[in-house]
Order: C-alpha cells, then structure tokens, then sequence
C-alpha cells in the first residue's frame, strides 16, 4: 500500500500478533525505537484480529479494548485511519460467530474514531487465500492493497501506482497445474488435519 501512495512505510507488524500484542509490545516498541516519536503520518494502517478470532480462548471485551487502544494511539499520531473487517470464510474449522462479533466491533470502534474500513468480508478466492484460509497469497496481498487504496482515493488520497502494476507475473501450463496440484495438496491436508 505505501508503494501504491509513493510514502515511505514504518511496520511493527509480527506474525501470530493478537491486538493484545499490538498494545503490549508493537506500540511500546514504536515509542522506544522511533527516532521522532512525535512526528506525524499521513497514513495509519491497523489489521489486526484474525489471530484473534481464531484462538480458543478469544473474548470479545478484551479484543474491542485492545483493538480501541491501538486504533486510537494510531489515529492520535496520523492524518488518515485505515483498519480492516475481517474475512468471512476465515481458517478451519471456521469461526463465523467470533468473525461477526469482531466485525462489528471494528466497525463500531472505527466508525468512533473516524477510521476509515477496507471491507475484506467476502476475500476467498482460492488464488487470494492460502489453503488454510487464513494467510493471503502474494495476489491476496495485492489484492488487499488495492482495496485499501481505493477507500483512501475515495477519501482524498490520491494512488500514484497501483500495486498490480508492480509485479510481473507468467506461469506456463506445466506451473498452473503444478501450482493446482500444490493447492489440492494443502487444502486436503487442511482439512485431514481438522
């Protein structure tokens, strides 16, 4: 996405990171480790909650107090807010109610702080999602960038390339059906697993 807005990017992102991670160690490392802690951004980005939903022991209470926390520290230090619903069709077993419960309380929080939302509900393309319907393909990844990016260019913010534009990307028939094989693969290992 900040390739796409031709911005430079500061990320504390980790994998596996819950939005009680964000508040408890991403933030407190934004504040040691910035050189300007103060300055200000044009564009603050917080996905967060899939891990969420998907452990055993989420709690919606605690989820909307950590995620209003974050999306507040963000908001507070940035010109734009932008945070993302959570996709419907998320990981196996599924875990519809959480997602639902958890998308409302973004919209919720965000609408509260003037966050802007990228609707990712419906992303479950199987060349968008990996076969454990929880991480983003590379396409995926791109996908999202783009969505974000229009919601930003509706708010004013104009893309100066987009992400798709970017790649460049050929496979023969011999790769598409490699590729197929590998996707049958995992999702059926997936679901063996379950």
């Amino acid at each position: 996405m900040a390739r796409g807005l031709g911005l430079p990017y500061t990320g504390y992102a980790t994998d596996g990171a819950r939005a009680r991670d964000v508040v408890e160690s991403q933030i407190p490392a934004f504040k040691q480790t910035s050189a300007r802690p103060g300055a200000r951004y044009q564009v603050g980005c917080l996905y967060i909650g899939v891990n969420d939903v998907r452990a055993g022991d989420f709690a919606l209470p605690a989820f909307e107090r950590d995620f209003e926390l974050a999306l507040r520290f963000i908001a507070d230090r940035c010109e734009r807010m932008l945070t993302v619903f959570i996709p419907h069709d998320l990981g196996r077993p599924r875990a519809a109610a959480k997602v639902a419960e958890a998308n409302g309380a973004i919209e919720r929080l965000a609408s509260g702080c003037g966050a802007l939302v990228v609707d990712l509900r419906a992303l479950r393309a199987r060349n968008l999602v990996m076969a454990d319907r929880v991480h983003p393909t590379a396409f995926g990844q791109i996908v999202i960038a783009e969505r974000a990016l229009e919601v930003l260019a509706r708010d004013g913010l104009p893309t100066r390339v987009r992400p798709s534009s970017l790649i460049a990307w050929e496979t023969t028939w011999w790769g598409r059906l490699r590729g197929d094989a590998t996707y049958a693969y995992r999702y059926l290992k997936e679901r063996w697993t379950e």
